[in-house]
């Protein structure tokens, strides 16, 4: 799984810096990830399990990651709507996070495994795609244009 996973990564990346490159709006594009970046490492350093260095970049990762839609979501209520590509792909992402949630239930059902940090950081990247789930159900699984309420 961590193979398919590791692929699955190299192979997004590699999309969007070839095939979909044209698609990138840099006019619109104009969220300052230092708003994230910064106060998540802050965080790490405040809030992880051990204090070490491998140990805070994996909490620094995993706050991150929790945040690491909000560029893409400024963006599209900014323009208004997004491209079909585009929803699908953040539902696709999304998917990915929610399901996360069902792992750690199951994880501590049957382990007794409890990790908060990333049970709280996976709860706030769901929470933050809530919004994004209602508009692509309600639009595009409908076919149409996701286009935000004005």
């Amino acid at each position: 799984m961590k193979v398919v996973y590791i692929a699955c990564s190299f192979t997004t990346v590699w999309m969007i810096y070839s095939k979909f490159k044209a698609t990138y709006d840099g006019n619109h594009d104009t969220f300052r990830v230092e708003f994230l970046v910064v106060p998540t490492a802050i965080l790490a350093f405040l809030v992880n399990h051990d204090f070490t260095p491998l140990e805070i970049l994996w909490t620094f990762s995993i706050y991150l990651e929790s945040v690491a839609i909000l560029p893409q979501l400024f963006m599209v209520s900014k323009t208004g709507e997004a491209e079909t590509i585009t929803s699908h792909y953040l539902f696709a992402l999304g998917v990915y996070r929610t399901l996360y949630l069902f792992n750690w239930i199951w994880r501590y059902q049957f382990e007794g495994f409890f990790d908060l940090i990333a049970i709280v950081a996976g709860l706030v990247q769901t929470v933050l795609y809530c919004d994004f789930f209602y508009l692509y159900i309600t639009k595009v699984l409908k076919g149409k244009k996701l286009s935000l309420p004005a």
